[in-house]
């Protein structure tokens, strides 16, 4: 039965907002090379936009658009095979032709993908971008964000990146078990990339972002069933999780934001913090401390914290001192400056935030920590106009709002 145009068109346009990082892993996983099947995942687009409004929408859209990219880059591959006479392109397509149906969409091509883009041969700092990029598909703005560099900055170091790919002929296969350990740190950074992209975008207008924290909590699972003696995977595992347990209780009526010191524990998903308790004490048990274990254990000790009606904040500031020691960035400055400030320590945390200041740009929390700063050692001038960057910076309306009230609150203090 013909279909109507302009729901072809909508569904063509949701399917590439939600599903083209899971529909690009698969096929690069099956041609073996990023680009060649962003060509082809980009013309079977093409072709729905052509075909759906007259023959209908498919049962299963994404395998349709899965089968027509699998077979335009299959061509391609023959036409370079006979071309070439590569050896490597006929066997592909043999084991091609004896794989399942191609409408059975294996998520954890996605997985795959992920370790395949932390080649020792490409340049480290390419990792976790290329894997945003080509697995979770994100664009270069939103990657640029997370990395506190600009779009157009971050699109070129792509487009370098997978240029040296391709002319230094990198291996596109799985890495065998033995080898996924040197690869992992990468992964997980990226895992953990995504699941803060999407975090920030749960309650906002970017449907660009819609279910990426529920990917990267999917992803996360994986890797603690494939590396199970990994520390550093549990304790990503975890920390996603106490988080992940608090989403409901981050929006009040109408949307409205609300910080974790006020949130109703009651709607907190305790299911979720059990998981992340347990996940947490495997990782210690292993006697190899990092980054995500820390990250998990300071999340572990504000959840506790609230639950008990009193945050034990000596414990956190001492936690984001381990980790500075461990893993510094500029948001576990922040964090710690944040920590410091809760303590009562105004100054020490002003001179955390002093000495990154020439790192911060546009990053919006170190602003917002700022102001709350200013405003606690009664310098309110300062912090009027710490709170304006905060405001200016903050994407989502109801952050906005919320730091408004609390700017306001510098014309009457408690």
């Amino acid at each position: 039965m013909p279909g109507d145009t302009q729901e072809s068109h909508a569904l063509a346009e949701s399917i590439a907002r939600t599903s083209y990082g899971k529909l690009l892993a698969i096929l690069s996983v099956r041609l073996r090379d990023v680009n060649a099947a962003e060509e082809a995942l980009s013309a079977a687009f093409e072709q729905a936009l052509k075909s759906w409004p007259d023959t209908g929408i498919p049962k299963n859209p994404e395998g349709w658009l899965v089968q027509v990219a699998r077979n335009r880059g299959l061509d391609r591959l023959r036409q370079k095979a006979v071309h070439d006479r590569i050896e490597p392109a006929l066997t592909l397509l043999a084991e091609e032709a004896a794989e399942a149906s191609p409408d059975n969409l294996f998520p954890d091509a996605r997985l795959k993908l992920l370790f395949v883009c932390a080649h020792p041969a490409i340049d480290p700092a390419m990792h976790t971008p290329l894997m945003l990029q080509s697995v979770l598909g994100l664009d270069a703005a939103r990657i640029g964000s997370a990395f506190l560099v600009s779009p157009t900055a971050m699109g070129q170091r792509l487009v370098r990146a997978k240029t040296k790919i391709k002319q230094a002929g990198i291996s596109f296969d799985i890495p065998e078990r033995e080898h996924l350990e040197e690869r992992v740190g990468a992964v997980l950074a990226a895992v953990y990339a995504a699941y803060g992209t999407g975090w920030d975008g749960d309650h906002g207008t970017d449907t660009g972002t819609a279910g990426l924290a529920d990917e990267a909590l999917f992803l996360g699972e994986l890797l603690c069933s494939l590396l199970p003696s990994s520390p550093e995977a549990k304790g990503l595992m975890a920390l996603m999780l106490y988080t992940a347990s608090r989403r409901d209780a981050r929006r009040g009526a109408k949307g409205k934001y609300i910080p974790l010191d006020r949130q109703d524990t009651g709607q907190w998903n305790r299911q979720m913090i059990s998981r992340a308790e347990r996940l947490l004490m495997e990782a210690h048990a292993l006697k190899k401390p990092g980054r995500y274990q820390l990250e998990a254990a300071i999340q572990s000790a504000h959840t506790k914290g609230r639950l008990a009606g009193r945050t034990n904040w000596p414990a956190i500031q001492m936690l984001y001192a381990r980790l500075l020691d461990l893993a510094p960035s500029l948001g576990a400055y922040v964090s710690h400056a944040s920590a410091l400030a809760q303590m009562g320590r105004h100054g020490d945390a002003l001179t955390r935030l002093e000495a990154v200041a020439n790192q911060v740009g546009t990053y919006q929390p170190y602003w917002a920590v700022r102001a709350y700063c200013l405003r606690q050692a009664g310098r309110n001038f300062e912090a009027a106009k710490a709170y304006d960057m905060a405001i200016g910076l903050s994407e989502d309306a109801s952050v906005k709002a919320f730091l408004r009230t609390e700017k306001a609150r510098l014309a009457h203090p408690e």
